[in-house]
């Protein structure tokens, strides 16, 4: 019998900010820490956003796991399944590849000297960032992305709103006549998500309906108007059900710019105003070419104002739905002057608790796992929850596709009878940002 291979592996920075608790994820393996990771580390640990938290929370596990060892040995991590951990403070290496002072290659420099120094043992850099893994495999060091949280397959996410062909015109009637219908008479082996959509039809009729998680039943539901917001497509119509429904506490809506998303989720909350104490909606600030905020000119206000326009935006074409002699016009304002409706950044409301609260994370693609996590941890009694945003169109350097937190939300909750997730695939905005959407 071989022997298996004991392994290492050396975590950059990145790896640290998506997750403080990685370490803890490699199963029985040793985990190496450059010394250059805890100095960027403590440049980050202070501020409101996930990073700085990521940060903090980083530096105190491995204090607490350090006790009064010395940082420079192996320290057993919690549990008899986990391995080890050490600082690597050897930043030499004799091969003197790069000559510069750049951190990215101090840690490649450290893990290569560990390479080195183990060579009874595999040495693998982790990291978020593609060019440092690629810069890791030119050395002949092997590299590889963080995993834990990354969704393997992106089309088992697309498992709502599905359109059923050839179905009876019988059948529609009957949905139409009684807003509800047995499953087996559509889905007689079928099994169903709970809180699904789809669309029935045939070449003369067709139906949107509902599988009632509840009663097991399918239902008809219909274009529901909210906030003077009428819905232009079925996969909408299904949006906005979710969005009133009051039994589903939870909802996602993943679709690319124009499709609704943001516009639906704060018409709907707005429309629910009675039902709740306040209406939260937020996004994360992610700066333009990844620069920090703290560079841009003006006060706090000032530098922030600009990220959140967008939603807005979304709140004046609400109130432009209306007069601005009417009820409806002036109620809408009154909800800003009372912060019945807040509009903030997503750092700015971290570490609350959310009770009878109506919350919108709006461009929740930009979030980590871990994230997401946090924010769903802290929903009290009478709390309504909706992530929107394009799995597509990150914004982050050390996220993608299959490993935000929004992608991981409808990876894990999907089926789950508190939860439901749309997808918007038709473009509703204009001819002109559907043409982007298509060519661009």
């Amino acid at each position: 019998m071989v022997k298996k291979r004991k392994k290492i592996y050396v975590l950059d920075t990145s790896v640290i900010l998506y997750s403080h608790d990685s370490i803890m994820n490699f199963e029985e393996n040793d985990i190496g820490i450059p010394i250059t990771v805890l100095e960027e580390l403590d440049h980050m640990k202070k501020g409101n956003d996930t990073l700085n938290f990521e940060a903090r929370e980083f530096i105190r596990m491995i204090d607490k796991l350090s006790h009064e060892k010395m940082l420079s040995d192996w320290i057993p991590l919690n549990g008899k399944t986990k391995g080890k951990f050490k600082i690597l403070v050897n930043q030499e290496t004799k091969n003197n590849i790069f000559h510069d002072e750049i951190n990215d290659h101090k840690i490649l420099d450290s893990a290569l000297n560990l390479q080195k120094e183990e060579k009874d043992k595999t040495v693998t850099l982790v990291s978020k960032d593609i060019n440092l893994r690629l810069k890791a495999k030119s050395l002949n060091l092997k590299a590889e992305d963080y995993l834990t949280g990354k969704i393997k397959n992106l089309n088992s996410l697309e498992y709502e709103s599905q359109v059923i062909e050839n179905i009876k015109s019988g059948t529609i009637d009957e949905i139409y006549l009684n807003n509800t219908i047995s499953k087996k008479d559509i889905f007689p082996r079928k099994k169903l998500s709970d809180n699904s959509y789809y669309v029935l039809k045939n070449s003369k009729k067709s139906a949107l309906i509902y599988h009632d998680s509840d009663e097991g039943n399918i239902c008809r539901i219909e274009k529901t108007s909210v906030s003077g917001i009428t819905p232009r497509n079925a996969e909408q119509a299904f949006a906005i059900h979710s969005l009133l429904n009051e039994k589903i506490p939870l909802v996602s809506i993943n679709g690319v710019a124009g499709t609704g998303k943001t516009l639906l989720a704060v018409a709907a909350a707005i429309s629910q105003r009675r039902n709740y104490k306040q209406i939260f909606v937020a996004r994360p600030i992610v700066p333009l070419g990844n620069k920090d905020i703290g560079y841009l000119p003006g006060d706090i206000s000032s530098k922030i104002n600009p990220y959140m326009e967008p939603l807005w935006d979304n709140f004046k074409y609400i109130q432009n739905q209306y007069s601005e002699t009417s009820k409806e016009f002036k109620v809408l304002k009154n909800m800003i002057d009372s912060e019945k409706l807040v509009i903030q950044p997503l750092a700015y409301i971290r570490g609350r608790s959310f009770s009878n609260i109506f919350f919108i994370i709006d461009e929740a693609q930009n979030l980590t796992p871990h994230e997401v996590k946090t924010i769903i941890s802290r929903a009290g009694e009478n709390t309504k929850i909706v992530f929107a945003g394009d799995i597509n169109q990150i914004d982050t350097p050390y996220l993608d596709s299959q490993s935000n937190g929004l992608s991981y939300l409808i990876d894990k909750l999907k089926g789950q009878q508190l939860y439901s997730h749309v997808t918007l695939r038709k473009g509703e905005r204009s001819k002109l940002a559907n043409l982007a959407n298509e060519l661009l």
